[in-house]
């Protein structure tokens, strides 16, 4: 089986190439013991300031649930991860962006929108926040040859506990709508966590 991840790394230059970000993304490789290398590029800053953290390495393989026997490794999704931030960048961030795309081989977790991962600690030094939302993010899919199924970038927001709480009461798109009711700038690594009611 060959891997996409030469794919990948092609279609995020061309995707940032196209929106103004040029130059060569800095980059941290990562290894969890029993799973592969992740590595987090970062694209940016862009024209609003804002850095691109994507994940290279969650789509080598398929995600699967480790209850399913009948899995195909290769024909289930595939996925890698983009946190976006305005600089200056946060000092441990990456670390967590790799945590959040090594989880599908290290803990049997299938990532897709709407899903909230949590890492029960700080996501980068002095943040308030300890979870992921996933959601849909502006970078198209990556049609693979078949069988494989296409790499999805999925956009991955810092979320504080209380933020988190109220997903698991009332879903991620009423996290959003308290979002954008309250002003709040997902983008802000300082922002302050919604109150919603």
């Amino acid at each position: 089986m060959t891997s996409p991840l030469a794919a990948v790394r092609a279609h995020l230059s061309a995707h940032f190439t196209g929106a103004g970000v040029l130059g060569d993304p800095s980059e941290a490789s990562i290894t969890f013991l029993g799973a592969d290398r992740i590595d987090v590029l970062r694209f940016g800053p862009d024209g609003d300031r804002v850095n691109h953290f994507v994940s290279l390495g969650c789509s080598r393989q398929a995600m699967a649930d480790p209850t399913d026997f009948l899995a195909d490794p290769e024909i289930g999704p595939r996925a890698e991860v983009v946190v976006s931030l305005r600089a200056p960048t946060p000092t441990g961030l990456a670390k967590s962006v790799a945590v959040l795309a090594a989880a599908p081989a290290v803990e049997g977790l299938v990532l897709d929108a709407d899903a909230l991962v949590d890492l029960s600690a700080p996501l980068f030094e002095g943040a308030p926040f300890t979870a992921f939302l996933l959601g849909p993010g502006e970078i198209s899919d990556l049609v693979l040859p078949e069988p494989m199924a296409p790499v999805r970038f999925l956009a991955a927001t810092p979320i504080t506990p209380t933020e988190a709480a109220w997903v698991r009461l009332k879903g991620a798109e009423a996290m959003r709508e308290a979002w954008r009711t309250d002003g709040v700038d997902v983008l802000d690594a300082h922002r302050r966590a919604s109150s919603p009611s």
